[in-house]
């Protein structure tokens, strides 16, 4: 999914990017509280398990418990608790997203913008392979390469889902491009020969910071859904903590069922779900913050 609203040729100015983010946040309270909960699910994902007892023993006497002062969040079907197993299970799903992301981003970006800039050979040689890789559902190309690797890695399915992902975005960005080439500021670029590389680099790329920074939060959102699919789906391993594999287990369970058990999928699922509204309401404000125009309202 990627967002086509036209980017801003207006440059940035030399105000740092971090002081440009920060003041994006702070200025709008959906944004700076969606960058709360944010931080909050990483923090909980990735500083919490260091605060814990790992130690989590399967124990056959409390299957399935409620909550209660000794497992405040229950237990699931092996007796374990699940307060534990949805600290350790959210490293995975976060990784694989962020991941994905940055591949499908960084390939979208490169091969879009060198494309749309400088056409010829170089733009009918990106947009077949684009074409072939569309013709495929990338939910398909995605089931079929983790059902060939059983053992398969989290950074191994990141690179799935972000090189699967990446050719509508290729498309997108290149289309961006090749307007922009045509604006003013560039050909002027272009008089003082400061090179194609210099002019992608410094002169175009950085008038599409929201535009493409708003497809990195989407394409975190749809690695994270595609995850989470492909355990419900049983194709991925099962051998480490993961929010996707506490869903899974859930379901193919039937403890969906179980009133006591509700917190074994209804937790990990709604952290899943608040980390995406926390990414989407920080997008809207850290666009602004990036879109020259938009920020001088």
């Amino acid at each position: 999914m990627t967002v086509n609203a036209a980017p801003e040729t207006t440059a940035l100015p030399r105000q740092g990017t971090l002081s440009i983010i920060w003041q994006g946040l702070t200025r709008n309270k959906s944004g700076f509280a969606g960058a709360v909960i944010v931080l909050l699910i990483l923090g909980l994902a990735y500083i919490g398990p260091f605060l814990i007892d790992r130690h989590n023993p399967s124990d056959g006497a409390k299957v399935w418990q409620a909550p209660s002062a000794e497992h405040l969040l229950g237990t699931n079907l092996q007796g374990k608790d699940t307060l534990i197993k949805v600290i350790l299970g959210g490293a995975e799903p976060l990784w694989v997203g962020i991941l994905a992301a940055l591949i499908a981003v960084g390939v979208a970006v490169v091969v879009g913008s060198v494309a749309g800039y400088f056409r010829g050979k170089v733009d009918t040689v990106a947009l077949q392979l684009t074409d072939i890789t569309l013709t495929i559902p990338g939910i398909v190309l995605m089931l079929v390469l983790t059902t060939m690797y059983r053992s398969i890695s989290a950074t191994a399915i990141a690179v799935i889902i972000g090189v699967t992902t990446a050719p509508v975005l290729v498309r997108s960005i290149r289309a961006q491009v090749m307007s922009l080439k045509e604006r003013e500021f560039v050909e002027a670029a272009r008089l003082q020969n400061l090179g194609a590389g210099r002019i992608i680099f410094t002169e175009i790329l950085p008038n599409m910071g929201g535009y493409i920074f708003v497809n990195f939060i989407l394409a975190i959102n749809n690695a994270i859904y595609a995850l989470v699919g492909m355990y419900l789906l049983g194709l991925l391993p099962s051998t480490a903590d993961n929010w996707g594999l506490m869903i899974y287990e859930s379901w193919n369970s039937g403890a969906f069922r179980l009133p006591r058990a509700l917190p074994y999928i209804a937790v990990p699922l709604a952290l899943i779900i608040l980390f995406q509204i926390g990414l989407v309401a920080m997008s809207r404000s850290l666009e602004q913050a990036l879109n020259p125009r938009l920020r001088e309202r």
